[in-house]
Formats: structure tokens, C-alpha cells, sequence
């Protein structure tokens, strides 16, 4: 399977949706909103990469980057999610590939780092680890995570931009 990993397109807007929906349609600990959080941001002028993974010509996998606040005033922040894949795509590496380009180019913008929500052992993978000095207030701790671009670190609560608190219709 031939994967290209490419910014997303305005005609790739409905598969990004397609894909969201079907990705989180099972899972647990979601509101599955993802696709309506993706079009707030894209709405927003909030989302700072959006990559999509395509076979053929076909959107199999989505991945948002946006920027997020930090209370102490850091700059260069950023949140990464949703990232989606089609179910029938899902553990090929598709997600990797686009996490792996999504870090890639958040480095080559000299981000400060990048936040996530999600599975500890799937994302300490790509070098994201907890770090008690970074907050995100109402979730599990162990389930918030960080990923440093240089030496300095910095300490605060983070916040999400609002599409965050979107929920499907």
C-alpha cells in the first residue's frame, strides 16, 4: 500500500469528515465530535498543519495541529488532534506516517512543542511523555502529554481553542 501524506486540499473536506467519524465511531472516551472540532478550527483559521494520508487518490487518514495557550505566556505551542484513520486502515502505520510528518514540520516551523490527549504507550512512541509541570485541567494526568523541540521548558495550564468544546449536532 502506497501512502502520500500531503496538506489537506477544500476538496478533501467531506473524506476528512467521512474519515473522523468513522475512525472515533467506536471508540471510548470520546464525544465524537472530532470531524466537528476539525471544521471549528478550520473555521477558526485555527488549524496550523492539517494533513491528510491518501491510497489511490482516497483520504484514509486525517491528522490537526492547532495552536494551543499556555498560562505562563510560552510561546509556540501547539495541540496536536484529532488524527484519525479509517478503520479499515488502522494499525498500518498510517497513523505514524502522519504523526511523523506532523512533527517533522512542527520542528521545521521551530515550534516549542507540542501537546496531546491520548494513549501514553501509543505516543511515548514518537518521544511524547507526561510532564506534571504542564496541565490540562479535567482529564487523567497520565493521559495529557508533551513533546519538547529544543532545551527550554516551560510550566502552566494549557488551553485548547474553543472548537474543543464543539459537540456534534
Amino acid at each position: 500500500m502506497s501512502v502520500v501524506v500531503r496538506e489537506e486540499t477544500p476538496a478533501d473536506i467531506s473524506a476528512i469528515e467521512t474519515v473522523a467519524a468513522a475512525a472515533f465511531l467506536n471508540a471510548p472516551h470520546t464525544s465524537h465530535s472530532e470531524q466537528v472540532i476539525v471544521n471549528g478550527l478550520r473555521t477558526a483559521g485555527k488549524l496550523a498543519i492539517s494533513l491528510v494520508a491518501e491510497v489511490g487518490g482516497t483520504v484514509i487518514g486525517h491528522v490537526a495541529l492547532s495552536p494551543v495557550s499556555v498560562s505562563s505566556g510560552a510561546s509556540g505551542w501547539f495541540g496536536l488532534g484529532p488524527i484519525s484513520v479509517a478503520p479499515e486502515h488502522q494499525r498500518h502505520g498510517v497513523g505514524s506516517r502522519l504523526m511523523r510528518e506532523a512533527l517533522r514540520l512542527l520542528r521545521e516551523r521551530h515550534a516549542a512543542g507540542c501537546v496531546l490527549l491520548g494513549d501514553p504507550e501509543y505516543y511515548g512512541r514518537f518521544g511524547f511523555r507526561v510532564d506534571a509541570r504542564l496541565v490540562l485541567p479535567d482529564v487523567p494526568p497520565e493521559y495529557f502529554q508533551v513533546i519538547y523541540f529544543g532545551a527550554c521548558r516551560t510550566s502552566g495550564v494549557v488551553s485548547y481553542h474553543e472548537a474543543f468544546k464543539l459537540q456534534s449536532q
